[in-house]
């Protein structure tokens, strides 16, 4: 194993996270994220509770992140607008928002009980 490469990986893996928090609805999901946490901590959740939460936040994230990755590829790929191509990175979009529709149910689920 090379490890100068090893490392490396990691350095273009930041560069990817940050070129990916140049868009503006991962900057919403990172914003969202916060605010979560900042409820979680004032609530007291239990650490089942933080792990599913944490588990969420990774998922519309990273969610996020592939769809940014599948735009770039398909303008990358086909810079004119194709059918087929509008219909990729709609499904990807839609793949984030049944991620974060998901997310806010769960977050109810976990939060309101305690609120109320």
């Amino acid at each position: 194993m090379n490890v100068r490469k090893f490392f490396r990986s990691f350095i273009y893996a930041i560069q990817g996270i940050l070129t990916a928090a140049k868009e503006q609805n991962l900057r919403f999901h990172i914003v969202s994220a916060f605010v979560v946490v900042i409820a979680g901590i004032v609530t007291g959740l239990s650490l089942v509770e933080w792990l599913i939460l944490t588990l969420i936040i990774a998922l519309v994230i990273g969610a996020e992140m592939f769809n940014t990755a599948i735009e770039r590829v398909v303008d990358l790929s086909s810079p004119e607008i194709q059918p087929l191509a509008k219909d990729a990175k709609d499904v990807a979009a839609g793949a984030v928002l049944v991620f974060a529709s998901a997310s806010v149910i769960i977050g109810l689920l976990i939060f309101l009980p305690k609120w109320l």
